[in-house]
């Protein structure tokens, strides 16, 4: 596979899709972040243009209304997260493969609109009784946030067959394995 593939991952809250991604940038070469946007409040660790594009909801939905997003979606009532047209095109320019850490609905519309350009993996958690005690272990989300995680995590599961592969994280270490054997056998490494 050409240089500037996509590499689409999503899953639901808590299943260690990110500390996937974050290992892939360190183990493969040329992989470069898509930093998304949302007009969520930053995490005490979390910086933006690293982490997200912060944006207040105002400026979120001009760049919506200006069709600056290759797809956003309203994830939780009142909160949007959207991958930023130009972020794609910049990296693609460079020859690298870009990575996406995004919501089961956005993965799977950029898989839509990208095809066999894009390879999208499904990250799945054992059990909705173990991605709750992730949740709870994070210490990032109240306990109201945490349900609604877990309710949302019911309803994204489903998304899974729309998916390329479905990697299941029951062991960190095998799934990095495993993932990292994915993305080698796609970009041709």
């Amino acid at each position: 596979m050409k240089k500037g593939s996509l590499l689409i991952f999503s899953a639901p809250s808590g299943s260690g899709k990110s500390t996937i991604v974050h290992e892939m940038m360190k183990r493969i070469p040329g992989l470069s972040f898509s930093v998304s946007a949302t007009n969520r409040a930053p995490r005490p660790h979390e910086k933006d243009g690293v982490d997200y594009h912060f944006l207040n909801t105002r400026d979120f939905q001009q760049k919506i209304d200006e069709g600056d997003f290759l797809e956003w979606e309203e994830v939780y009532p009142g909160r949007y997260y959207g991958s930023l047209r130009s972020d794609l095109e910049s990296k693609r320019k460079q020859g690298k493969h870009v990575i996406f850490d995004i919501d089961v609905v956005g993965g799977s519309k950029l898989k839509k609109l990208f095809g066999k350009e894009a390879l999208a993996i499904f990250i799945k958690v054992p059990s909705l009784k173990e991605l709750e005690k992730r949740l709870i272990d994070r210490g990032t989300d109240t306990p109201e946030d945490i349900m609604t995680r877990v309710r949302k995590a019911e309803e994204e599961m489903a998304f899974a067959p729309y998916f390329d592969h479905v990697v299941v994280n029951d062991d960190l270490e095998k799934s990095l394995d495993e993932t990292e054997s994915i993305i080698r056998k796609y970009i041709g490494e």
